[in-house]
């Protein structure tokens, strides 16, 4: 088939690629036994982010933001801002600058999903949010997810960000577990009477409009155990380890505070381990707090029980619809929680900032 032709309602082949290097065949290995112990796919719903696509890049899109805001305006915000620093900041001439301003503009009164701004394109993209389970609940992080070598547990420390530098092509070569994957879930869609009729409308419509599904690197997120489900506690994070970080900091600092062992008015460096380390007063009821975080530092701990409930780092996964010209935008039936609006001051044609009256 030549990828020229592919369109509304034709698939992409799928170029499968054996991996020799040594960590990428044990990454395979994972995956086929993931497959194994865990087959059931529970699907949480939309993350929302921006793509861009320059001239001479062919079919291929990058992640500019990534690819985890909850609802489509939340994304159309992050590229306004994107936007407005790269006119303040980084144009090249006026004529740049106002291309960019005019962009902003936009961006501050309508719900636009899609931009050309001096030769490149600019996409609001849309990818479906799940994971898998089996028997023994949901999927964790594997053996051969990235881990630091020594976590660093520092309050302040960054770790890697999700979808840096990602480039979408949906004809490279994926492995066949990848492959297995990406076919599988070609099909998936909303169904079920839970759903609104005009959401499950949107979701067939998309099996035609966009065929193919690209699959977009892993997240680990925080989710709490119920009678009959997980509940997630944290947004995504780009490795487990980040995850980990921020149960540390519930237990340790803000979960003493929502529930009264710290004072609100406490020094914001203060948490359960130093104020039980101190001997403070506040110190007994901060112990159990401070204890269940220091097991979560014993190893790479995926489960952990405090207080009658479970919590558990899941390995949450992204898939992202692919059509003929490129990736899938927000869908009519897409909620949004804000209204398009202007975010930052006005700037002149050199990027001065202007008075605000």
């Amino acid at each position: 088939m030549d990828r020229g032709d592919v369109g509304p309602g034709g698939s992409r082949p799928v170029v499968v690629r054996v991996p020799v290097e040594p960590v990428e065949a044990a990454a395979e290995a994972d995956a086929v036994d993931a497959v194994a112990r865990a087959g059931d796919v529970v699907v949480r719903g939309p993350l929302f982010g921006v793509a861009a696509q320059a001239a001479g890049d062919g079919p291929r899109w990058r992640v500019v933001i990534a690819v985890t805001a909850g609802c489509p305006q939340q994304a159309r915000d992050s590229l306004n801002s994107k936007l407005w620093f790269r006119a303040k900041d980084e144009a090249h001439d006026r004529a740049d600058r106002c291309a960019l301003l005019a962009a902003v503009a936009r961006l501050e009164s309508e719900r636009v999903d899609a931009l050309e701004v001096s030769g490149t394109r600019y996409r609001i993209v849309r990818a479906e949010e799940y994971a898998v389970a089996g028997p023994r609940g949901i999927e964790e992080p594997r053996p051969t997810d990235p881990e630091p070598p020594v976590p660093d547990w520092t309050r302040g420390a960054k770790g890697p960000e999700i979808d840096d530098g990602l480039v979408l092509d949906p004809d490279a070569p994926v492995t066949p577990a990848q492959a297995l994957e990406q076919v599988a879930l070609r099909s998936l869609c909303y169904t079920g009477g839970r759903f609104p009729a005009d959401v499950r409308s949107d979701a067939r419509q998309a099996l035609d409009s966009h065929p193919d599904v690209l699959l977009l690197p892993p997240t680990f997120t925080v989710v709490e155990q119920s009678a009959s489900s997980w509940r997630p506690l944290s947004g995504p994070h780009a490795s487990a380890h980040d995850a980990r970080k921020s149960l540390d900091f519930a237990l340790t600092w803000m979960w003493p505070r929502m529930h009264g062992h710290i004072p609100e008015d406490a020094d914001l460096h203060a948490d359960a381990r130093t104020l039980t380390a101190d001997g403070t007063p506040a110190a007994p009821g901060l112990a159990a707090y401070a204890t269940a975080a220091d097991t979560l530092r014993a190893g790479r701990v995926n489960r952990l029980e405090f207080q009658g409930s479970l919590y558990r780092i899941a390995r949450t996964r992204r898939l992202l619809r692919w059509g003929p010209d490129g990736p899938e935008s927000p869908r009519p039936s897409d909620t949004n929680t804000q209204d398009p609006a202007q975010l930052h001051p006005a700037l002149d044609e050199d990027g001065r900032v202007l008075p605000e009256d």
